[in-house]
């Protein structure tokens, strides 16, 4: 795996005629962090399903590498190393667990699921278990999981660690930083949890009503509590 820079210039995106996403630029280096921050509401979630082309396009353009993606579906972004963790989990219920992680595979040999196992050994000991029967913090490894089993090359992961006990947060939050620290892919990470996301990230993005309205370094941010409290309304712990 290696990780592949992500430019995305104007884009705006929604959901049919509605715009939710409205002239949004920003580029993430290779084997970059950027953590994307704002109050609920705002258009978070939106840009990182426009990213993996599950929205209306209406303007812009997103470009993986030297790969133009604006053009592709889903599946397409998919196979050039587009790996997307939505808020919602999206496991398969009715399957086990390693039948989830089968289908992640995309065309790797059965073997691989070793990886997933290893990184996450809750999983390995719930194979057997249905995706119905695990907690909400096993269901996000399954996810999470699934989806590097692909491979990807640019993960975007929307808020990880929603409703989750603070260890679970710790093992998962552990695992994406070693993961971006071995240069196997670039992050563009949606989190509410401020801290954990300015400590994870080296660049950051507040986004308000569809546009960003600051962008930088993390230590930039963190070092200004009051603008954290006037741009996200809430102070650092």
């Amino acid at each position: 795996m290696h990780a592949t820079r992500i430019e995305v210039t104007g884009l705006s995106a929604g959901y049919g005629p509605t715009r939710v996403v409205d002239d949004m630029s920003f580029e993430v280096a290779q084997g970059g962090r950027l953590s994307i921050l704002g109050r609920n509401g705002v258009g978070k979630t939106t840009l990182l399903a426009s990213l993996m082309g599950l929205t209306t396009h209406h303007a812009g353009s997103i470009v993986a590498g030297d790969v133009d993606l604006t053009g592709f579906k889903a599946s397409a972004r998919a196979k050039h190393g587009i790996g997307y963790v939505p808020q919602t989990r999206d496991i398969f219920r009715s399957l086990t667990v390693e039948e989830n992680l089968i289908t992640g595979l995309k065309g790797r040999r059965r073997g691989a699921l070793d990886e997933a196992y290893a990184l996450f050994p809750r999983l390995a000991e719930r194979r057997r278990h249905f995706g119905g029967q695990l907690s909400g913090g096993e269901q996000q490894m399954l996810s999470l999981a699934r989806t590097l089993l692909g491979r990807p090359s640019i993960l975007l992961l929307d808020e990880p660690l929603e409703g989750l006990a603070p260890v679970i947060c710790d093992q998962i939050m552990e695992i994406i930083t070693s993961l971006a620290a071995s240069g196997a892919m670039t992050i563009v990470l949606v989190e509410q949890q401020i801290e954990r996301a300015l400590q994870f990230a080296d660049q950051v993005m507040v986004v308000e009503r569809g546009r960003s309205v600051w962008s930088g370094e993390c230590s930039q941010l963190r070092a200004d509590p009051g603008m954290v409290e006037r741009l996200l309304g809430v102070g650092l712990h």
